[in-house]
């Protein structure tokens, strides 16, 4: 056999072996993640998907409100300028949360609070659907913040 063959097999049967270590140190991890580790992680997931819903709800709400303001309403400015930087706010929750990084309770507590002013700038227009919606995804989203961040207090 040529040395470049041998020197192919070699670094093919070190891939293998790096591979195998690997699912044998995710497999061995995964074994000892407690009970509540799955707990906290449905919380989490559950808190993304509110933050995401919400998101997207106060991106379609801006978008509503600019055409009311285009239309000579005025008044919906304020909800405009509140819906697109909630739904910011909210994207990056879901985001930050979904993955579980370490700012999770930071932005949990910024995103609940955004999406609290949020939906009472909505709240102001209650004969208007679109509106209306928007401040029921916003207060959703802001409990299950809230629900996050209590819970993560509670488990350290």
């Amino acid at each position: 056999m040529s040395n470049l063959k041998l020197g192919r097999i070699g670094v093919l049967a070190f891939a293998l072996s790096l591979i195998g270590l690997v699912g044998f140190a995710a497999q061995k991890t995964a074994q000892i993640q407690p009970a509540v580790h799955s707990e906290h992680s449905e919380m989490m997931l559950t808190c993304a998907k509110a933050c995401s819903d919400c998101q997207r709800a106060c991106d379609s709400c801006s978008t509503h409100c600019a055409r009311m303001s285009n239309e000579g309403q005025k008044e919906h400015l304020s909800s405009l300028m509140s819906c697109q930087d909630c739904a910011t706010v909210c994207a990056a929750a879901s985001q930050i949360v979904s993955r579980g990084g370490p700012f999770s309770n930071l932005i949990c507590t910024a995103c609940a609070d955004a999406c609290g002013r949020c939906a009472k700038e909505c709240e102001k227009f209650p004969n208007d659907k679109h509106m209306k919606s928007c401040a029921e995804e916003c207060h959703k989203c802001e409990k299950a913040c809230q629900s996050m961040t209590k819970h993560m207090a509670s488990s350290k």
